[in-house]
């Protein structure tokens, strides 16, 4: 289990040194390749690489009544009135909700000896010479590397919500 000053300094100590070419897909299921490496407290100049794949399933677009569901999901009676507000006082409030899925089958994981920017600057030119527009290298912290993942799907959603919002209106859904 992560303690609060693990989870922050994942979240201060993680940076995307190459972004898919790509953001989420407005209609459709977006897979993302990662490649995150991060140094071996306990041994000089050694790295893990773990591999695997994200999939960021389609947003959607959540009316105010499905997203007063949504908030009482988890809490207690008292969050029952600011659902009711928000039903109540949301007219054409539209929120996106975004969905990832971390599936561990797709992960592999191996130790290099070399310091982390070597191993960095190998992974990058290897994905600048490849053909996957959703390759991602993060480079981020061994025992929290989770979180750093976690941050990686925060940046996408970021990146992605303007183009998706932009797609629904040109559509006339929104």
């Amino acid at each position: 289990m992560y303690q609060e000053h693990d989870f922050h300094y994942a979240m201060e100590n993680t940076r995307v040194v190459v972004s898919p070419q790509t953001g989420i897909e407005t209609f459709g299921t977006t897979r993302f390749h990662f490649s995150l490496v991060s140094e071996l407290l306990d041994e000089v100049d050694t790295v893990r690489i773990r591999n695997g794949r994200i999939e960021a399933e389609r947003p959607r677009i959540v009316s105010p009544h499905h997203f007063s569901k949504l908030l009482l999901d988890g809490f207690g009676d008292n969050a029952r009135e600011y659902a009711d507000w928000v039903e109540s006082n949301g007219g054409s409030l539209k929120i996106l909700r975004y969905g990832f899925q971390f599936r561990k089958t797709d992960l592999s994981e191996h130790v290099v000896r070399e310091p982390m920017e070597t191993a960095l600057e190998r992974l990058k030119e290897k994905i600048d010479t490849g053909d996957d527009p959703l390759a991602a290298l993060i480079a981020g912290v061994d025992d929290a590397w989770e979180v750093c993942l976690l941050k990686f799907s925060m940046e996408m959603i970021q990146r992605s919500a303007g183009g998706n919002v932009d797609e629904w209106k040109r559509r006339g859904l929104i």
